[in-house]
Protein backbone atom coordinates (compact mmCIF):
# COMPACT_ATOMS: atom_id res chain seq x y z
CA UNK A 1 0.00 0.00 0.00
CA UNK A 2 1.44 3.39 -0.88
CA UNK A 3 1.82 6.51 1.22
CA UNK A 4 -0.33 9.71 0.31
CA UNK A 5 2.11 12.31 -0.14
CA UNK A 6 2.43 15.01 2.58
CA UNK A 7 -0.57 17.51 1.71
CA UNK A 8 0.74 21.39 1.79
CA UNK A 9 -1.62 22.10 4.72
CA UNK A 10 0.50 19.75 6.86
CA UNK A 11 3.76 21.76 5.72
CA UNK A 12 1.98 24.72 6.77
CA UNK A 13 1.56 23.07 10.19
CA UNK A 14 5.37 22.13 10.04
CA UNK A 15 6.02 26.38 9.26
CA UNK A 16 3.41 27.45 12.20
CA UNK A 17 5.20 25.01 14.87
CA UNK A 18 8.58 26.69 13.91
CA UNK A 19 7.64 30.15 13.70
CA UNK A 20 5.64 29.02 17.43
CA UNK A 21 8.86 27.84 18.57
CA UNK A 22 10.71 31.42 17.73
CA UNK A 23 8.31 33.10 19.40
CA UNK A 24 7.81 31.21 22.72
CA UNK A 25 11.80 30.70 22.95
CA UNK A 26 12.63 34.56 22.94
CA UNK A 27 14.46 34.35 19.72
CA UNK A 28 11.52 36.61 18.72
CA UNK A 29 10.61 38.61 21.75
CA UNK A 30 7.48 40.32 21.92
CA UNK A 31 7.75 43.65 20.36
CA UNK A 32 10.14 42.34 17.65
CA UNK A 33 9.07 42.66 14.16
CA UNK A 34 9.73 38.73 12.38
CA UNK A 35 12.15 38.38 8.97
CA UNK A 36 10.40 39.24 5.90
CA UNK A 37 8.15 36.92 3.70
CA UNK A 38 10.87 36.47 1.15
CA UNK A 39 13.53 35.79 4.03
CA UNK A 40 11.12 33.31 5.84
CA UNK A 41 10.91 31.84 2.41
CA UNK A 42 14.51 31.48 2.06
CA UNK A 43 15.26 29.94 5.54
CA UNK A 44 12.15 27.59 5.33
CA UNK A 45 13.03 26.57 1.98
CA UNK A 46 8.95 26.59 1.23
CA UNK A 47 6.62 28.17 -1.00
CA UNK A 48 5.44 32.04 -0.52
CA UNK A 49 1.92 30.82 0.27
CA UNK A 50 2.77 28.38 2.86
CA UNK A 51 4.50 30.98 4.70
CA UNK A 52 1.97 33.32 4.11
CA UNK A 53 -0.83 30.61 5.67
CA UNK A 54 1.60 30.08 8.69
CA UNK A 55 2.01 33.69 9.02
CA UNK A 56 -1.85 34.84 8.84
CA UNK A 57 -2.26 31.62 10.87
CA UNK A 58 -0.66 33.16 13.80
CA UNK A 59 -1.97 36.69 13.36
CA UNK A 60 -5.33 34.88 13.91
CA UNK A 61 -4.34 33.31 17.11
CA UNK A 62 -3.04 36.39 18.32
CA UNK A 63 1.00 36.01 18.59
CA UNK A 64 1.39 38.23 15.06
CA UNK A 65 0.29 41.64 14.10
CA UNK A 66 0.69 42.06 10.33
CA UNK A 67 1.19 45.84 9.93
CA UNK A 68 0.86 47.05 6.37
CA UNK A 69 3.55 49.25 5.29
CA UNK A 70 5.91 48.06 8.45
CA UNK A 71 5.86 44.34 9.06
CA UNK A 72 4.73 41.81 11.02
CA UNK A 73 5.51 42.31 14.55
CA UNK A 74 5.44 39.75 17.85
CA UNK A 75 2.78 40.42 20.59
CA UNK A 76 2.24 37.78 22.39
CA UNK A 77 4.32 34.10 23.32
CA UNK A 78 1.57 32.11 23.13
CA UNK A 79 -1.99 31.63 22.05
CA UNK A 80 -3.33 32.15 25.35
CA UNK A 81 -0.99 35.08 25.73
CA UNK A 82 -2.88 37.04 23.22
CA UNK A 83 -6.20 36.31 24.33
CA UNK A 84 -5.14 37.69 27.84
CA UNK A 85 -3.79 40.60 26.47
CA UNK A 86 -7.18 40.94 24.18
CA UNK A 87 -9.56 40.26 27.05
CA UNK A 88 -7.54 42.67 29.66
CA UNK A 89 -6.18 45.25 27.59
CA UNK A 90 -9.04 47.66 29.02
CA UNK A 91 -8.63 46.31 32.61
CA UNK A 92 -8.73 48.41 35.62
CA UNK A 93 -5.39 48.86 36.71
CA UNK A 94 -6.40 48.84 40.33
CA UNK A 95 -7.19 44.96 39.27
CA UNK A 96 -4.56 44.32 37.63
CA UNK A 97 -2.05 45.44 40.39
CA UNK A 98 -4.12 43.39 42.83
CA UNK A 99 -3.84 39.87 40.37
CA UNK A 100 -0.02 40.78 39.76
CA UNK A 101 0.10 40.86 43.82
CA UNK A 102 -1.32 37.40 44.28
CA UNK A 103 1.15 36.03 41.72
CA UNK A 104 3.94 37.51 42.33
CA UNK A 105 4.05 37.40 46.69
CA UNK A 106 3.04 33.46 45.76
CA UNK A 107 6.48 33.21 43.37
CA UNK A 108 8.18 35.10 45.80
CA UNK A 109 7.25 32.48 48.75
CA UNK A 110 7.97 29.56 46.99
CA UNK A 111 11.33 30.92 45.31
CA UNK A 112 12.74 31.12 49.09
CA UNK A 113 11.93 27.64 49.58
CA UNK A 114 12.85 26.25 46.15
CA UNK A 115 15.46 28.34 44.45
CA UNK A 116 18.58 26.31 43.38
CA UNK A 117 21.95 27.56 42.83
CA UNK A 118 21.43 27.88 39.06
CA UNK A 119 18.44 30.51 40.07
CA UNK A 120 20.04 32.45 42.10
CA UNK A 121 22.54 33.32 39.68
CA UNK A 122 20.01 33.78 37.33
CA UNK A 123 18.15 36.14 39.68
CA UNK A 124 21.96 38.28 40.35
CA UNK A 125 21.80 38.61 36.66
CA UNK A 126 18.61 39.95 36.32
CA UNK A 127 18.59 42.44 39.17
CA UNK A 128 21.97 43.73 37.29
CA UNK A 129 20.07 44.24 34.50
CA UNK A 130 17.20 45.98 35.96
CA UNK A 131 19.58 48.35 37.67
CA UNK A 132 21.34 48.99 34.33
CA UNK A 133 18.09 49.93 32.45
CA UNK A 134 17.47 52.25 35.12
CA UNK A 135 20.63 54.07 34.66
CA UNK A 136 19.90 54.50 31.10
CA UNK A 137 16.72 56.52 32.78
CA UNK A 138 14.68 54.84 29.07
CA UNK A 139 11.71 54.15 30.73
CA UNK A 140 10.71 51.10 28.15
CA UNK A 141 13.84 49.57 28.61
CA UNK A 142 13.57 49.92 32.01
CA UNK A 143 9.80 47.81 32.22
CA UNK A 144 11.20 45.03 30.66
CA UNK A 145 14.45 44.83 32.62
CA UNK A 146 12.18 44.82 35.89
CA UNK A 147 9.60 42.32 34.38
CA UNK A 148 12.61 40.17 33.72
CA UNK A 149 13.37 40.09 37.07
CA UNK A 150 9.73 39.02 38.59
CA UNK A 151 9.51 37.08 35.81
CA UNK A 152 13.00 35.03 37.03
CA UNK A 153 11.54 35.35 41.05
CA UNK A 154 7.73 33.34 39.83
CA UNK A 155 10.17 31.00 37.90
CA UNK A 156 12.25 29.96 40.87
CA UNK A 157 9.47 29.12 42.09
CA UNK A 158 9.72 25.53 40.37
CA UNK A 159 5.61 26.05 40.04
CA UNK A 160 5.26 25.14 36.01
CA UNK A 161 1.76 26.44 36.63
CA UNK A 162 2.20 29.44 38.68
CA UNK A 163 5.05 30.39 35.89
CA UNK A 164 3.23 29.63 32.94
CA UNK A 165 0.22 31.86 33.75
CA UNK A 166 2.43 34.76 35.14
CA UNK A 167 4.00 34.54 31.40
CA UNK A 168 1.20 34.75 29.55
CA UNK A 169 -0.20 37.88 31.17
CA UNK A 170 3.27 39.11 30.60
CA UNK A 171 1.82 42.25 28.09
CA UNK A 172 -0.64 42.39 30.40
CA UNK A 173 1.39 43.06 33.36
CA UNK A 174 4.06 44.85 31.00
CA UNK A 175 1.28 47.40 30.17
CA UNK A 176 0.46 48.05 34.15
CA UNK A 177 4.45 48.61 34.64
CA UNK A 178 4.00 51.06 31.71
CA UNK A 179 1.50 53.39 33.53
CA UNK A 180 2.99 53.27 36.72
CA UNK A 181 6.60 53.91 35.84
CA UNK A 182 4.87 57.01 33.65
CA UNK A 183 7.15 58.56 30.90
CA UNK A 184 10.43 59.28 33.01
CA UNK A 185 12.36 57.73 35.31
CA UNK A 186 12.67 59.25 38.49
CA UNK A 187 15.09 59.19 41.36
CA UNK A 188 12.36 59.01 44.22
CA UNK A 189 10.29 56.41 42.27
CA UNK A 190 13.63 53.97 42.54
CA UNK A 191 12.47 50.92 44.45
CA UNK A 192 15.26 48.29 45.30
CA UNK A 193 14.93 44.46 44.54
CA UNK A 194 18.14 43.66 46.02
CA UNK A 195 16.05 43.02 49.55
CA UNK A 196 13.93 40.34 47.86
CA UNK A 197 16.96 38.44 45.81
CA UNK A 198 18.68 38.60 48.92
CA UNK A 199 15.62 37.00 50.92
CA UNK A 200 14.76 34.51 48.41
CA UNK A 201 18.32 33.68 48.55
CA UNK A 202 18.54 32.86 52.40
CA UNK A 203 15.43 30.99 52.28
CA UNK A 204 13.38 33.83 54.28
CA UNK A 205 10.15 33.43 52.63
CA UNK A 206 8.22 35.82 54.59
CA UNK A 207 10.65 38.39 54.00
CA UNK A 208 9.84 37.83 50.31
CA UNK A 209 6.68 37.93 50.30
CA UNK A 210 6.87 41.12 52.36
CA UNK A 211 9.27 43.00 50.04
CA UNK A 212 7.27 41.57 46.74
CA UNK A 213 4.20 42.94 48.19
CA UNK A 214 5.68 46.06 48.88
CA UNK A 215 5.95 46.91 44.94
CA UNK A 216 2.30 47.20 44.41
CA UNK A 217 1.04 48.05 47.94
CA UNK A 218 0.11 51.81 46.79
CA UNK A 219 -2.32 50.56 44.05
CA UNK A 220 -3.51 48.19 46.33
CA UNK A 221 -4.46 50.73 48.87
CA UNK A 222 -5.65 52.84 46.28
CA UNK A 223 -8.05 50.12 45.32
CA UNK A 224 -9.31 49.31 48.83
CA UNK A 225 -10.26 52.97 49.44
CA UNK A 226 -9.74 56.01 51.92
CA UNK A 227 -10.34 55.07 55.48
CA UNK A 228 -10.73 50.80 54.96
CA UNK A 229 -7.86 48.36 56.09
CA UNK A 230 -6.10 46.03 54.27
CA UNK A 231 -7.65 43.49 56.96
CA UNK A 232 -10.89 44.53 57.04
Amino acid sequence: MSLPPPQRAALADQVIATLRTQISSGAWPVGSRIPTEPELVEQLGVARNTVREAVRALAHNGLLDIRQGSGTYVVATSELAGVMQRRFENADMKHVAELRDALETAGARLAARRRTARDLDQLDLLLARREAAWETGDPERFVKADHSLHMGVVAASHNEVLTAVYADLGEVLRTFLRKDVGEELTPDEHMDHARLIEAIREGDAETAVREAASYTAEWGQEAIGPGISAES
